[in-house]
């Protein structure tokens, strides 16, 4: 795939995706008042998401990561959740964010709220750039979304193809003629 000789389906531009920014920051920021947020970022495809939302939030909030695969290098999920590195933070007592890229199949987002829920955490939710209810395998639906979308695969803002095209600033549809 060559960025510079392809015509990409934009799902959400780079304006719409601040204009939702500042959106899910603000409600967050009233949802979170005076309670102890520590937002927990799933690597690798969070981070760029989770930067802009967190500097979007204005009360104090404390930053953690996790990392989980279930794609690999592959356009869906196996369906196994691996937990390739542990919040290394106590999160007993915080009122838990977990931020992720895209929810599909839901089936990491489950396991992830699922083991910090073990942790203690005085509450727990979840924020999602993108979501695709129509490919779920267990019931979750994000507390907060940016986006609900098709079921297309997307690039873009965080999300890749192949370990490239994170550093895109929107999210667009990747073709089968374009793969």
């Amino acid at each position: 795939m060559d960025i510079e000789t392809k015509k990409w389906e934009v799902l959400c531009s780079e304006e719409q995706i601040q204009e939702r920014l500042k959106e899910l920051g603000a409600q967050i920021s009233k949802d979170y008042e005076g309670k102890k947020l520590m937002v927990i970022s799933l690597l690798k495809g969070s981070f760029i998401f989770c930067a802009d939302l967190v500097r979007n939030i204005t009360v104090p909030v404390k930053i953690g990561f996790m990392t989980t695969s279930s794609y690999g290098h592959g356009e869906s999920s196996t369906g196994q959740v691996n937990m390739v590195a542990d919040i290394s933070d106590d999160i007993e007592g915080y009122d838990v964010l977990v931020v992720d890229d895209i929810t599909d199949t839901a089936l990491t987002m489950n396991f992830v709220m699922g083991h910090l829920k073990t942790k203690n955490p005085a509450s727990i939710k979840c924020c999602v750039l993108l979501d695709k209810p129509s490919r779920r395998k267990v019931e979750l639906v994000p507390n907060y979304c940016g986006f609900e979308i098709e079921d297309k695969f997307v690039v873009g803002y965080g999300l890749n193809f192949g370990d490239y095209y994170r550093n895109i600033p929107y999210v667009f549809n990747v073709t089968d003629e374009d793969r």
